[in-house]
């Protein structure tokens, strides 16, 4: 198993954020469903198990508007699981979507430490933001934002809902990866095949086609899921080698 967080159970008396499936409020999640995803996002990492594989065929992600929407006020519960908020039994509106990937420098090698911030609009297009134009509607269940520090291997993971569209934009999740407290870049990826990226500017902005590329990515069905779940990866390259 690689070296990285799963997601925090819902549990004020858990202290610790890894997966255990003895615990009760772990049946949210089918043991059967959790057991498929974490394969397939360990033998993605195996992938990368050598510094600087396949460093050649890397492209830089491209940073992108961070936007009017990051929230003016954090939430309570910043975890990695957006689906339930805090220790709530109500699981928020949308298709269920396990985003993973790593976060690598540009030769290709993993970034440990570095926080992994995501945010998006809920299954109404409302943000955790005082600003958002249907705040009226926002769901409540729906968390909004999250957060996932990496480990030795770059991995990051987030149980969360396919980004939806709204007036203007194409669906996305925004991202943010910070080292050290400083936001070293800034981007959003896409739905792979989206009738709607071709009518947002943003994501047409990126003028370079693998660039393009890296932020487009495939929501899937997640292979044996019995309740219908996604998965998606999106691995962040930054253009820099961290310090040692």
């Amino acid at each position: 198993m690689p070296d990285f967080q799963i997601y925090r159970l819902k549990c004020r008396k858990c202290p610790v954020n890894y997966m255990n499936a003895a615990h009760p409020v772990a049946r949210a999640v089918p043991s059967q469903d959790r057991r498929l995803f974490l394969r397939r996002l360990t033998l993605g990492a195996a992938l990368f198990a050598v510094p600087g594989a396949f460093a050649e065929q890397l492209t830089r992600t491209p940073p992108q508007t961070e936007g009017p929407f990051y929230p003016d006020k954090l939430p309570l519960d910043t975890d990695n699981d957006l689906i339930v908020v805090n220790d709530g039994v109500t699981p928020a509106v949308g298709e269920i979507t396990w985003v993973s990937g790593r976060v690598l420098d540009e030769r290709g090698e993993p970034i440990r430490n570095a926080l992994v911030e995501i945010w998006q609009c809920d299954n109404n297009g409302a943000y955790l933001h005082s600003g958002t134009s249907n705040r009226e509607k926002r769901d409540a269940n729906f968390q909004g934002f999250g957060r996932f520090l990496t480990g030795s291997t770059g991995e990051y993971l987030f149980r969360t809902i396919k980004p939806v569209a709204y007036p203007g934009r194409a669906p996305h999740i925004h991202y943010a990866i910070k080292m050290k407290g400083r936001k070293e870049l800034i981007t959003q990826c896409y739905i792979e095949g989206h009738a709607g990226n071709e009518r947002d500017g943003i994501w047409k902005s990126i003028t370079d086609a693998k660039a393009r590329k890296s932020v487009t990515i495939p929501f899937v069905p997640l292979k044996g899921s019995r309740v219908g779940e996604l998965t998606a990866r999106f691995d962040v390259v930054m253009g820099l080698t961290p310090e040692a």
